[in-house]
């Protein structure tokens, strides 16, 4: 294999550890502050119950609220919501620790009325009445919740009672696909859930975690969007009203409309089209969503995600085939010239400079582009990306199986040793073993025509890079690595047809 690829490979391994690197620096697990408590009993007509869940804050009492799509486990006395359960997703727990809380934990609220569709709370005290009203709907994931406060005092009253939209732990699992949406007039922020921000006039905020999200609209834009760390590891996302002022006998309504579920464009966009901006995949946004809306349209035809990830692999492989096709010729020209550049090195071993300018010349005598070779990694790098992305927080891929894969969102485990081996634990992931045996094999087919110290590095390299990308990958999500696993082996298939050619 040619240096260049080489630099393109070894790059492309650089961003990923660095994107890790990055990840554990910024969201640092403290297991220092936090003590277990133990689940709280569900009410008998309920599927939901409070999960083991570390806190920081005493117990407050809970009760559980079940719908079609969701079950809900409310904190009464902040008529606020803990968390979400999905029982489409495999149960999956969606944490908020205090979502559409009004003011703070000094504000008592009691649950006065409660339906299969609607939950009333009211605050009482010698100022004010509040009533927050929660209805729902059975079939989607939908919520309006209103706000009504009464000025019960015969002086005016100040009004300035944020509301919280969640608060993202960052010692999650998920923590590293958390991010936070906040929509205004003209235009859409994704701002760092790390760094305190308040904005003005806010048409809409969402916050997300790997698979779900929570989204809220105010009918009116009155409302202030906010990003408060309120612990080392906890941030408060959340609205805040404009200071206003009752007068005596005087209420006021607000009403939100909220969106809690999975992050589906099509599930987003039957809600509000606008929402769907939560779904951000970062610097390759855009590649990012037209690659899912191809695997949906290939799912839909083929009814089965694994499928419809080779169908996407291949592709993709069509798609970049030429440049591929030139990349290999390339490699393969550049092998048969390396005996006549080991000469010019070893002839013009104390001029550098002429020794480059010779090079080049062979180069331009034989129609070589030396960086041609490079063009297929470099494109294929930012399409990885974008579909890393995709595949990591898919949550339609969640409990999805595939052959011998039982979940195409999680390292493909064929079975498990009693005890666990270095790096790899003790889950033996299939596809990632193929994919570095693949890689090997595919060294191996370069070094036929290689000779000299290039020859030598790239034996080392023979071992190294395989090994390298097992380990990276080992740990990925099945389907990510079954993507990589097939362009692969493709470019392989070919390679030794390019090869056989004389």
């Amino acid at each position: 294999m040619e240096k260049n690829t080489l630099l393109a490979i070894a790059l492309s391994i650089l961003v990923l550890l660095s994107w890790s690197v990055w990840v554990s620096k910024f969201y640092p697990i403290d297991n220092s502050k936090v003590t277990i408590r133990s689940p709280q009993p569900a009410t008998p007509s309920s599927p939901v119950t409070v999960s083991q869940k570390e806190e920081i804050e005493p117990t407050l009492p809970t009760f559980n609220f079940a719908q079609e799509k969701f079950g809900i486990v409310f904190l009464e006395s902040q008529a606020a919501i803990k968390e979400v359960v999905f029982p489409d997703y495999q149960s999956y727990r969606f944490p908020l620790k205090y979502a559409f809380r009004l003011g703070d934990k000094t504000l008592v609220f009691r649950k006065e009325s409660s339906s299969d569709k609607r939950i009333q709370f009211i605050h009482e005290d010698e100022n004010k009445k509040i009533k927050k009203v929660f209805t729902f709907d059975n079939l989607n994931y939908s919520i309006e919740l209103e706000i009504e406060i009464q000025n019960t005092s015969n002086l005016p009253l100040k009004i300035n009672l944020p509301l919280t939209l969640g608060v993202l732990e960052l010692n999650r699992d998920e923590a590293r696909f958390q991010d936070v949406t906040l929509a205004l007039k003209d235009k859409v922020l994704h701002l760092n859930v790390r760094k305190e921000e308040v904005v003005d006039q806010v048409k809409f905020i969402g916050l997300r975690d790997r698979y779900f999200c929570a989204i809220a609209q105010p009918e009116t834009e009155d409302w202030q969007g906010y990003i408060k760390k309120i612990a080392p590891a906890e941030s408060e996302i959340g609205l805040q009203i404009r200071k206003l002022i009752l007068s005596p006998q005087q209420n006021i309504t607000r009403k939100i409309r909220i969106y809690l579920g999975p992050q589906s464009l099509q599930l987003i966009n039957a809600h509000n089209p606008e929402w769907s901006a939560v779904m951000y995949y970062g610097i390759f946004n855009f590649m990012a969503r037209f690659l899912w809306q191809i695997l949906e349209f290939l799912y839909r035809l083929l009814h089965n995600w694994g499928w419809a990830i080779i169908v996407l692999s291949v592709l993709i492989y069509l798609a970049l085939f030429p440049l591929t096709l030139k990349q290999l010729r390339s490699m393969k020209a550049m092998q048969v010239l390396q005996p006549a550049i080991e000469e010019l090195r070893i002839k013009y071993k104390d001029n550098p400079q002429k020794l480059n300018r010779e090079i080049l010349e062979l180069y331009r005598q034989h129609k070589i582009n030396p960086l041609g070779g490079c063009l297929p990694m470099i494109l294929q790098l930012p399409i990885f990306l974008a579909l890393y992305q995709v595949l990591m927080r898919s949550v339609a891929l969640k409990g999805s199986s595939f052959l011998w894969i039982k979940d195409l969102s999680k390292p493909d485990c064929l079975f498990t040793l009693p005890q666990s081996l270095p790096i790899i634990g003790n889950e033996i992931n299939i596809l990632p073993l193929l994919m570095a045996f693949g890689m090997f094999l595919q060294q191996k087919i370069s070094l036929k025509t290689s000779s000299g110290p290039a020859a030598e590095q790239q034996r080392l390299m023979t071992i190294i890079l395989p090994v390298m990308f097992g380990v990276l990958f080992y740990r990925m999500p099945a389907g990510l690595v079954l993507y990589w696993f097939l362009n692969s082996s493709l470019m392989l298939i070919y390679q030794f047809r390019v090869n056989q050619q004389r």
